[in-house]
């Protein structure tokens, strides 16, 4: 799913690109790549089980899985550690304003054995609605309750409107040395969910499962005329509408939440003239 999401991207940059030629609306572009970090909100997390379950587990603690380790360990696995890649075009002559498409593959983990609110219904056997109304605390135990993670990715993709303010140039002045950036965007989410369920691991199918926003500011430094630095501090909402795809065992399953988040990011980028 991976390799077809980059795919279509690449495809819809080249579209543009070709296109863009004959009329000259963007004035160059950019590509990027980086890793990033996160902390998010507590979250109340819904879940509609096929075994007639209906319950929510309230103000979830969750936390990410950079796995950066993974950057001296397997070098050139560089889809491993939480990443981030963008394509953006320049609007202006002086590359002060773009439309970026912005991919980050984060990661959320919910905290086992936190004690959670559980209210709803929980049924014991799959089809059989035996389940009684619950209102009581609960301790999150993979083997006899639950444990939930968007760890083949969060993926979160969007479009950014983007600017940049001229802080400090370089000393003959022929292109910028440090930018002040700043974004806003909004996208959809495609993640794999990994959920287990009294002991039973499901991994879920990439499928398009809610929605995002955010807003974005940090800094670029330019050590070469193209060649440049970006560290940004990032803030947003996510909401998964159906974060859990039909497969062979969990069929007409649903889960859904949404929580905020902040997240630093550093990438490398390269500015190309057309």
């Amino acid at each position: 799913m991976r390799k077809i999401i980059l795919l279509i991207i690449i495809n819809a940059i080249s579209t543009i690109i070709i296109a863009q030629t004959k009329n000259h609306f963007f004035k160059g572009m950019y590509i990027q790549w980086g890793y990033n970090t996160e902390w998010y909100t507590k979250s109340n997390i819904h879940f509609k089980l096929s075994n007639g379950s209906n319950f929510i587990v309230h103000n979830v603690k969750a936390n990410d899985k950079p796995d950066f380790d993974a950057i001296l360990k397997k070098p050139f696995e560089i889809s491993i550690p939480q990443y981030n890649y963008r394509f953006g075009f320049y609007l202006n002559d002086k590359k002060t304003k773009s439309i970026e498409l912005n991919f980050d593959h984060a990661k959320y983990v919910v905290t086992n054995y936190q004690k959670v609110r559980v209210t709803g219904i929980i049924n014991n056997q799959s089809g059989i609605n035996d389940g009684l109304q619950i209102d009581a605390d609960s301790i999150l135990n993979p083997a006899t309750f639950f444990h939930m993670e968007h760890t083949d990715g969060a993926n979160w993709l969007h479009i950014n409107y983007t600017q940049q303010r001229i802080l400090l140039n370089n000393k003959n002045k022929s292109h910028p040395l440090i930018n002040l950036i700043y974004k806003i965007g909004a996208g959809i989410n495609i993640p794999r969910t990994d959920f287990t369920w009294k002991g039973d691991r499901y991994n879920n199918d990439f499928h398009v499962a809610g929605y995002n926003a955010g807003i974005e500011g940090g800094f670029r430094y330019f050590p070469f005329k193209h060649f440049f630095f970006e560290a940004t501090g990032k803030s947003g909402y996510v909401r998964y509408v159906n974060a859990l795809a039909n497969t062979t065992k969990i069929k007409n399953s649903r889960l859904s939440h949404g929580f905020g988040y902040f997240e630093l990011i550093g990438l490398i980028g390269y500015d190309i003239n057309f």
